[in-house]
């Protein structure tokens, strides 16, 4: 072990000033910096999430303008809605709901 020690003292590489400094800034970047290399790869995580939920939400808001059009072109498909969904009738009707267990 103590003639490793001797060479790494006896080092040219480490006896360069602008070599230990190089070594001493890509240590405090990778490790110390508010940006460090974990937070760099959580970011990166979750960025990837951000996309996909976007790309999740963007097309549930192209089925919705779908159905909104779909709604708007005539007042038979309202009324069809409007009975399927919110169980609405005429005045003159009767509605039975059958439960099926």
């Amino acid at each position: 072990m103590k003639p490793l020690l001797k060479k790494l003292r006896n080092s040219k590489l480490l006896r360069n000033k602008y070599m230990i400094a190089l070594i001493l800034f890509a240590v405090w970047i990778s490790f110390f910096d508010q940006n460090n290399l974990v937070q760099h790869r959580r970011n990166k995580q979750r960025l990837k999430a951000l996309k996909e939920q976007r790309a999740f939400y963007r097309e549930k808001i192209e089925a919705d303008n779908l159905k909104m059009e779909e709604l708007r072109s005539g007042v038979d498909n309202l009324e069809k809605y409007a009975r399927e969904q919110f169980n609405m009738t005429r005045p003159d009707e009767d509605l039975f709901l059958v439960v099926e267990e």
